[in-house]
């Protein structure tokens, strides 16, 4: 007796259960990713086809099926161009896996592989000046203890550079105090890990955080927490960014000029800063956790003000000086009136 092929919810169970986790080995966050992109696909049918997710299966899920999804999160859910391919990615990802299963795969597939990935137009790099990070630094009340954690938490992602989702999940066990450094250990994408020093000021704030908290003997526990939850999310970052972003507006009109910031912008502030420093781009892919160094290099534009300073340097110093022409030379003179 033939056995039966596995159909369309059965085996993006097995996705996830299985394969993400143990074959590929992808990370927790990306399963997350691709679980909500699935979980809004189903949503998507159920809206516009009024199939539950119980009767889908991989024929129902055609090109004009799929098409019309990314169209929806793009359009009627607002989503980027960024993310509208991301929810891609994480189909085209279940159509490769699924089509080597079953053939009852490939309408589904095939469907998948005729969507283009949309281009997007290059937005710029956003980081804060020095100044804008001094006074971002130095506005969370640090006589309370949700203050003095926004304090640490922004103070922390600018002495690391961290992803901020590096920072939800950072424990007591990846900070190691010592007299002359004190050692972070960031786990990045694909579970890889980094170890990095961070500077002096912050380490003494981190540990007095700790120390208030009275978690600083708790391995286990991380670092940073909402008000609800032990394990901060990344909304949550996002918030305080948010919070602190606007206050600092109010109060420096003529500082944080630009319309939108994030918590990737003191990552990226990280890079320049270290850039403008003199730190050599191999160390600063390393430290930032970065796969390959095409990725710092986009990272590490320098700011147009150093961009001057160097120029000015240059002019000033290397390029040849010329000599001045005499104010009674003769050649090709002009008259008074044209000069």
């Amino acid at each position: 007796m033939r056995r039966k092929a596995p159909g369309f919810l059965d085996l993006l169970g097995n996705f996830f259960t299985d394969y993400m986790p143990y074959s590929a080995g992808l990370s927790i966050n990306t399963i997350k990713s691709y679980k909500y992109a699935f979980r809004l696909l189903l949503e998507y049918i159920y809206e516009e086809k009024q199939i539950c997710s119980t009767d889908i299966s991989f024929r129902t899920i055609d090109f004009e099926t799929l098409n019309g999804f990314l169209n929806w999160l793009e359009h009627e859910r607002k989503c980027s161009i960024a993310t509208r391919n991301q929810r891609l990615t994480a189909l085209s990802s279940f159509a490769s896996y699924a089509q080597n299963r079953t053939l009852d795969a490939a309408v589904f597939a095939n469907a998948v592989d005729a969507i283009p990935v949309k281009t997007q137009n290059a937005s710029p790099r956003v980081s804060f000046t020095l100044e804008e990070v001094a006074v971002l630094l130095g506005l969370p009340d640090k006589n309370t203890i949700i203050g003095l954690r926004d304090c640490v938490l922004l103070n922390l992602m600018y002495a690391s550079g961290a992803r901020a989702q590096e920072i939800c999940d950072l424990t007591v066990r990846d900070v190691y105090f010592q007299a002359d450094a004190t050692k972070l250990t960031l786990t990045g994408k694909g579970q890889k890990t980094r170890r990095i020093n961070i500077a002096q000021p912050c380490s003494v704030i981190l540990k007095s955080y700790l120390e208030r908290r009275g978690i600083s003997k708790q391995l286990d526990r991380h670092i940073f927490s909402s008000q609800t939850h032990e394990h901060m999310t990344t909304s949550c970052i996002s918030e305080i960014y948010k919070k602190y972003i606007k206050l600092a507006k109010g109060q420096n009109p003529m500082l944080f000029r630009e319309s939108n910031y994030s918590p990737h912008s003191m990552r990226h502030t990280t890079s320049v800063h270290m850039l403008e420093a003199g730190v050599p781009l191999m160390a600063i892919k390393n430290f930032l956790g970065h796969a390959s160094i095409h990725t710092t290099e986009r990272y590490a534009a320098l700011t147009q003000a150093t961009i001057n300073n160097y120029i000015r340097d240059w002019n000033s110093k290397w390029f040849p000086q010329t000599s001045v022409i005499p104010e009674n030379s003769h050649e090709n003179s002009l008259p008074e009136y044209l000069r």
